[in-house]
């Protein structure tokens, strides 16, 4: 167990105290009061930015908790009555909710969700009774408003809003005929018989209450995290669906840092955070404790025997049996984008801990659509808010494929650096959202006239958008390239002002120039790129559209750049529409993204062409290569790497024995990797640059 390793670990230090964690502390230096104030300093922040909820809204969920907790019972006892079971047992039959997620960790903040799980007696199913007979009692509430049941996701689950409030609710039964009232969700025994969709919905409470038990100090660990979590929502990189880390991720790395730093306060810990992950070395696995193992069966996280977990490239493992990668929804684009971030939180903290910079530079946005010169856009359309709400989840949850199958294609070339934001034009009437990818060519190379053919890696995507099972009429989907200078006014953060475009051609692309000589991550892409994706309801096809954008800047006045190399051209000769008039059955006159035209496209059957599928439709298609500027590259980085078609072992710098062999990562020793957990090659690191992370030798922390 955690307790017992920390314990003989810690010995060999001064101070007898029991740590939790896998390794001893690298540091039990205390705060000064310099460290105090800037503790006091961001605290302030936090709350001048409204991060934490107020006594009317606190008091609010817990009424709202209490009216769901008495509509399960109420629902558990009528399941048992009409199943045929004694007045004995209906009365004593029962539900026992818990929270887990940022409410139980005590880190949410106002209008943030409330993460409910329901543990039901075994004869109570999942399938026909929580998705069925408490769905249709949710329906007729007039307090439940944006139902929307998801039994196929990963983890199933029901959300809705009660009383405006949104709620994420989840179900597991398991192996018992009566519910006691003090269940212990924490016991091995609980899992005994269970199937893993049922485990992974019993795994956020337990990883939730395993993550408290295990860092030393909880209002530190909480004032931290909520400080990290707002950090990653200001720069992007918080979102488990899109590819980067959601809210287990961030509480699992904060722990961990706690328990490597346990008398640190809140300043401290933010500082140690960047300095600690920007050094880490992937895939090293993040880790609290020891991988436990147990007897029944599931399977738990280890790249010996999965062959799966050897691709992982950011493992955080969870607390608790059975372990689990928590973030294997993270790329290598998406990766390389978190460690950019990282290096540049890390710098901010070095001048704040130097007093030559406040807490609030920090916070400040990440000016995404700056960074990149050409993006993709995936634009979705739907007939009301509630189709909207179903497809764009649908869509949301697949972008991270379409990712990877770039990724793939190009062989790491072509990078996608997603977006976790949600766009609308509020010009436009219909009901719509997009999404942005920046576009960039892998740094540490330099190919001249370099194109890239995406053209059957989006068919491939928008084939697989097209199996969407509760496909309705009016639902439709974009995927279109567009270049910087046309990106509309509305994504930019309100006072923000956009920079005035240069005048000509020309200009521009001197402007191209600069940004790839200054180091901004950018891509250029000589001619369009476009997919449109429409559905009818009987399987017919109709027109896909290739979009042209023009400028959307209301303030200068420019010629769009000539459009290069053009490789394919579209194959269909139906007149051009505005897209505001395909996407959005022809009911406006304002584009989604400015003057946008849809020009007519090859299209293909849909895979709901059949007659007897209810969610027929088709798949339109006119893409043309992208083709990259030459660029100056950035130094090489640390992601797997394709040269003439060989792909190169990815080096694994660890302080475990890591070797390739047969061209993939063989993990030995993983007792060693559980009990170093990068923390001794940390040392190490600093030791060799001079910036001792352990801090011992100096007490006062700087």
């Amino acid at each position: 167990m955690a307790g017992s390793v920390g314990a003989a670990k810690v010995t060999s230090r001064p101070s007898p105290k029991r740590y939790s964690g896998m390794d001893p502390p690298l540091s039990l230096a205390r705060p000064t009061v310099f460290d105090l104030q800037k503790t006091a300093e961001l605290e302030k922040f936090l709350v001048d930015m409204g991060l934490y909820e107020g006594e009317e809204q606190s008091a609010k969920r817990e009424e709202v908790l209490r009216e769901i907790n008495r509509i399960v019972k109420g629902w558990v006892k009528r399941l048992t009555s009409q199943k045929g079971f004694s007045e004995h047992i209906v009365e004593k039959a029962n539900a026992v909710l818990f929270t887990f997620g940022s409410y139980r960790l005590g880190v949410h903040g106002p209008g943030a969700d409330i993460d409910i799980l329901c543990v039901g007696p075994s004869y109570v199913k999942r399938e026909d009774d929580f998705f069925v007979t408490l769905h249709d009692i949710l329906a007729q509430m007039e307090e439940v408003t944006e139902l929307q049941p998801v039994p196929d996701a990963h983890v199933p689950v029901m959300k809705f809003k009660f009383h405006g409030m949104a709620i994420d609710l989840l179900y597991a039964s398991v192996s018992l005929s009566v519910i006691p009232p003090d269940f212990n969700i924490s016991e091995g025994s609980v899992l005994s018989g269970l199937d893993e969709a049922t485990v992974r919905s019993l795994n956020g409470c337990r990883v939730a209450d395993r993550i408290l038990q295990l860092v030393p100090n909880v209002e530190n660990f909480r004032t931290t995290l909520r400080c990290l979590k707002y950090w990653a929502e200001r720069r992007g990189v918080y979102s488990n669906v899109t590819g980067f880390l959601g809210g287990v991720n961030w509480a699992i790395l904060v722990a961990r840092i706690c328990q490597l730093y346990p008398n640190a306060v809140p300043s401290m810990l933010v500082s140690r955070f960047f300095r600690v992950f920007t050094q880490w070395q992937w895939p090293n696995p993040v880790m609290l404790c020891a991988i436990e193992n147990d007897d029944l069966g599931f399977s738990v996280w280890d790249p010996r025997k999965n062959h799966r977990d050897r691709s992982h490239v950011m493992p955080i493992i969870t607390p608790g049996y059975p372990c689990m990668n928590s973030s294997y929804n993270v790329s290598t684009n998406t990766l390389r984008v978190i460690m950019d971030q990282f290096k540049l939180g890390n710098k901010i903290c070095q001048e704040i801990d130097l007093n030559k910079a406040s807490w609030a530079v920090l916070f400040e946005p990440l000016n995404f659509f700056e960074a990149y010169t050409k993006y993709l856009v995936v634009d979705i359309v739907a007939d009301d808010d509630d189709d909207l709400r179903l497809w764009k989840g649908w869509v949301e949850s697949r972008l991270r494929q379409l990712i990877l199958k770039i990724e793939r294609d190009t062989k790491g070339m072509l990078q996608c650096h997603p977006y976790p934001c949600e766009y609308a034009n509020p010009s436009v009437q219909c009901v719509h959202c997009s999404f942005y990818m920046g576009l960039s060519r892998k740094e540490g190379t330099k190919v001249h006239g370099q194109k890239f053919d995406i053209r059957a890696t989006v068919d491939e995507f928008m084939h697989e958008i097209g199996m969407y099972p509760l496909w309705k009429s009016g639902m439709d989907l974009a995927v279109t390239h567009v270049h910087k200078k046309q990106i509309p006014h509305y994504v930019f953060e309100q006072g923000y002002k956009k920079p005035c475009l240069p005048l000509h051609a020309n200009q521009q692309e001197q402007s191209d120039r600069n940004d790839t000589e200054d180091g901004t991550p950018t891509a250029s892409l000589d001619g369009q790129l476009k997919r449109k994706c429409d559905f009818d309801g009987a399987g017919q096809v109709e027109s896909g559209k290739s979009l042209k954008r023009s400028s959307v800047s209301s303030g200068c006045e420019e010629n769009p750049p000539d459009s290069g190399n053009i490789v394919s051209q579209s194959v269909c000769e139906n007149p051009v529409k505005p897209v505001s008039s395909v996407l959005c059955n022809g009911g406006q006159n304002s584009p989604l993204h400015g003057d946008v035209n849809l020009e007519s496209a090859n299209c293909s059957n849909s895979p709901h062409g059949s007659e007897v599928s209810a969610a027929s439709g088709t798949s339109c298609a006119a893409m043309e290569t992208v083709d990259m500027i030459d660029e100056i590259a950035g130094p090489a980085s640390s992601v797997p790497c394709v040269m003439n078609g060989a792909v190169q072992a990815m080096a694994v710098h660890t302080p475990i024995k890591c070797v390739a062999e047969k061209e993939e990562p063989k993990f030995e020793g993983i007792d060693r990797l559980v009990s170093s957990n990068c923390a001794e090659s940390l040392e190490e690191a600093e030791t060799l640059t001079g910036n001792f992370l352990s801090e011992n030798m100096h007490p006062s922390g700087k």
